[in-house]
């Protein structure tokens, strides 16, 4: 097999390669061999028609296409790891030369790594970020604390019921006397508040008793999904069968003694000392993240089409299989959207030109200031995912293979690359009508490219 390189603009190179005709000839005879039991030839059993009698009735290039098909993986990957490329993008195959006895070639159109030219990226200027802990946000992290332990009881039969509780009924509207599709159901439950129901609905229901049947007047709004509907009056007859509250504890000494403290203050003091610790790793992050945004809009790079679009379906494929992981189809999901791959293509390609940018810049950097992860380091990071998947590091060590721990080595020196950002990001007072750094970042890049 032979390979050319020709490099075109706007960091694309074009690969042209050669695969010997012997080569080919014995995929197009595998092809045969794995097809021919389904060929029927008047004449012969089927299975046992001679090749060239099979080419001869449809064609000396029957095989051809699954020959290619069979070849081009391997030839490819070969081709593209001989030709010393950084190569960033799917391949754009087009086949030049088939035939019987000729040589197979083909040319695959890729995007290369773009060279990034930086500029400043040490000592870049980030918003302040405020790590004061409030009483307001001390008083939210107790009431979440207090919903935790929330307990949920059913209401006596002389009980009314009261905005957020939740009302177990039966219903069924009617509109001029009669009853429409979607109407009417069994057994639902509501939470009251939730504007779940048309407007006024909820409202009607508070005051309710279990075992009480109510009549309940409404108006269906202008713009109702169900066009027939639509600022019609309706009446529904329901049936309460049983109302919920959910019952809180109150924030008091009690509540920190079943939390493990001896008062509510020393509890309100931990809770306080753990919102300061998220606060200031979060300010931590932001400063790092703000920083690489600072940076890569200083850099200068001509990030290619291919890769572009190489990423975003990456990231839509990641999609789809969170997707699949929670039960519905990439298709189902499309259907329901009216969405088509194209879309959303164009949807996730300003966040796939972040990412890369990003990317990007931590490489060069990387490269620059000759941050490497030692073996110790990689080791490390390899036993902490261990222990998130509760297995021992020695096992989990060994059913990483060398690509893996390549990938994990190489996030670690990005991560060293943000380090050092953030560790010599400036932090300056936020101005009042300052963009976000994420959308400054872009623009510059954008007017870059311009």
């Amino acid at each position: 097999m032979s390979v050319s390189v020709e490099n075109l603009e706007k960091n694309m190179a074009k690969l042209t390669v050669e695969v010997p005709a012997e080569e080919f000839e014995k995929a197009v005879q595998n092809v045969y061999l794995r097809q021919k039991k389904n060929i029927s030839i008047p004449g012969f059993r089927k299975g046992k028609a001679p090749r060239q009698l099979i080419e001869k009735m449809y064609g000396e290039g029957i095989f051809f296409e699954d020959a290619a098909n069979d070849l081009l993986p391997k030839s490819y990957g070969d081709a593209a790891k001989e030709s010393g490329l950084d190569i960033v993008s799917a391949p754009e195959i087009s086949v030049t030369q088939i035939g019987k006895g000729k040589s197979f070639i083909f040319t695959a159109e890729v995007a290369v790594k773009p060279e990034v030219t930086l500029g400043q990226y040490k000592g870049v200027e980030v918003p302040k970020t405020d790590t004061t802990v409030t009483d307001e946000d001390l008083q939210k992290r107790l009431e979440q604390e207090q919903q935790k332990n929330s307990r949920t009881v059913t209401l006596e039969a002389d009980q009314e019921a009261a905005k957020d509780d939740t009302v177990t009924l039966d219903f069924e509207g009617k509109v001029d006397g009669r009853a429409f599709e979607g109407g009417s159901a069994k057994n639902q439950k509501l939470k009251l508040g939730s504007n779940t129901f048309i407007p006024g609905f909820e409202d009607q229901l508070i005051g309710v008793k279990s075992g009480e049947t109510k009549e309940i007047h409404v108006t269906f709004p202008e713009d109702y999904h169900a066009e027939e509907l639509r600022s019609k009056d309706a009446v529904f007859t329901c049936e309460i069968h049983s109302i919920e509250r959910t019952e809180l504890p109150e924030i008091d000494d009690d509540f920190a003694s079943d939390a493990g403290f001896d008062s509510l203050d020393a509890y309100k003091e931990d809770l306080k000392k753990q919102l300061q610790d998220e606060k200031n790793k979060a300010a931590e992050q932001a400063k790092k993240d703000n920083g690489l945004s600072k940076a890569a809009s200083n850099a200068e790079m001509d990030i290619p089409e291919a890769m572009l679009n190489t990423r975003a379906d990456e990231m839509i494929d990641n999609f789809a299989r969170r997707l699949e992981s929670q039960g519905m189809s990439f298709d189902q999901y499309m259907k329901y959207t009216g969405a088509d791959r194209n879309t959303m293509r164009d949807q996730v390609k300003p966040q796939a030109k972040i990412q890369i940018r990003n990317e990007l810049v931590l490489e060069k950097i990387a490269d620059t200031e000759n941050l490497e992860v030692s073996d110790d380091e990689l080791s490390s990071e390899i036993a902490d995912m261990a222990k998130s998947y509760n297995v021992k590091a020695e096992d989990m060590e060994k059913m990483l293979g060398d690509d893996q721990k390549d990938i994990i080595r190489k996030d670690l020196r990005l991560q060293k690359a943000a380090d050092l950002i953030g560790k010599n990001a400036v932090e300056v007072e936020k101005a009042e009508e300052e963009a976000p750094a994420e959308e400054a970042s872009d623009k510059a890049e954008d007017s870059k490219e311009e």
